[in-house]
């Protein structure tokens, strides 16, 4: 039996508590109160405990494009941007590298817990390597595809290879402007345990592209090659885009959805769906800032992300607090700490071991530095902590 004691003990599921300890027997939370606790304990001071960080949607085997594609002025024209640089592909040797390096550095700035989407299942070994837990979503890209029940199944076959603790695996598809109906009928007819997951919402170009059939995104399907002459616009909005080819199924997670209605986000919200916002991202590709104040007061679950290297400058979830902050800025700081731990475990179906501090969940916790004269301590969480501060904690 191991017990810590902390000025602050975060469990998310109720209250902090203050001079709060955490009693943990083979790795699992076995008690936690306050106040004097039960036998000897080690105090670690001033810091406040909380259960790991969920990152409910990044791109890791993007890491190498750290750097490399600047902020645009709108998302068509950032994909532009980020497939000219992919199709100068890195060697396997540098993507591997470049995610061995972002698993590290989120795990070291308190997340235990990814939702990984992944095109070519390369960031896998690295998420194995460091014993990281996670949903790997082997993503699918095909507009033109009209034969898609055997694309769908091999890909599935290529998860079977890919077989590692803590990994679970999802084929999804990656958004309506680049996704056929029928693979996406394809995906949701064949999909297993794990949650389903999309781009959504993510940019006025997509509400364009689906109203009327051209703009931006028509452009660049005719570029790439990727045009699908037969394709006819269903006007009308992502979601009920999604429900009418039988992707909207409990537990979706619609990631980004800064550009749906409000109608659309309590239509999620009755679906069952999980919004995962990824405030930073959204800024970085030009579809600019969400209201994300909307997705709390719509009633949907709303989950954390920090999308791919490729558009923001670190994997912390601490900044993305930050941003979450601005963006929502009318939300009380434990909803937000709350998406960033129990709202995102639930959503990737891992809330059994993770997401609060709670007896019988497993003590993956983080402790944060926290000043001698902070009184609210959500608050200072959610308001920009420094990486040095967050600490992993070791568990005898």
């Amino acid at each position: 039996m191991q017990t810590l004691r902390a000025r602050w003990v975060l469990p998310v599921a109720r209250p902090p508590i203050e001079s709060g300890w955490i009693q943990i027997a083979e790795g699992r939370v076995a008690a936690l109160g306050s106040g004097t606790p039960p036998g000897a304990a080690t105090d670690l001071g001033d810091v406040a405990i909380l259960p790991g960080l969920v990152n409910a949607h990044t791109h890791l085997e993007l890491s190498w494009l750290a750097g490399r594609v600047p902020p645009a002025g709108s998302m068509p024209a950032w994909i532009r941007a980020m497939l000219a640089v992919r199709r100068d592909h890195a060697d396997d040797d540098t993507v591997r590298a470049a995610a061995d390096v972002a698993v590290r550095d989120a795990l070291a700035t308190g997340t235990v817990l990814f939702g990984d989407i992944s095109n070519t299942l390369a960031a896998v070994a690295s998420v194995a390597t460091h014993g990281a837990d996670a949903i790997i979503f082997h993503e699918l890209v095909g507009f033109r595809v009209e034969d898609a029940e055997p694309v769908v199944s091999a890909a599935w076959q290529r998860t079977s290879g890919q077989r590692t603790p803590g990994v679970v695996f999802s084929v999804v598809a990656h958004a309506p402007y680049s996704v056929s109906p029928a693979l996406f009928r394809a995906i949701a007819h064949q999909r297993r345990e794990a949650p389903l997951s999309v781009h959504l919402g993510e940019s006025p170009e997509e509400i364009e592209f689906l109203q009327t059939g051209g703009g931006p995104f028509r452009q660049l399907l005719g570029d790439l090659g990727a045009w699908n002459s037969t394709w006819t616009p269903p006007r009308c909005g992502p979601v009920e885009y999604l429900r009418r080819v039988g992707y909207l199924q409990p537990g979706l997670l619609a990631v980004h959805a800064g550009h749906l209605t409000d109608d659309e986000l309590t239509t999620l919200a009755s679906a069952g769906a999980v919004v995962v916002a990824c405030p930073r991202s959204n800024v970085w590709v030009g579809a600019g800032a969400p209201d994300a104040s909307r997705f709390y007061r719509a009633g949907v679950p709303v989950a954390l992300g920090t999308d791919s290297l490729a558009s923001v400058d670190t994997l912390n979830l601490f900044d993305e607090l930050v941003a979450l902050r601005r963006a929502a800025p009318g939300i009380a700081p434990a909803r937000l700490i709350e998406s960033a731990t129990l709202v995102g475990a639930r959503a990737l179906g891992r809330a059994r071991d993770f997401g609060s501090i709670a007896p019988g969940k497993r003590a993956s916790l983080v402790a944060v530095n926290v000043p001698a004269d902070a009184r609210d301590v959500e608050e200072y969480l959610v308001s920009g902590v420094p990486a040095d501060r967050v600490h992993r904690l070791e568990i005898a």
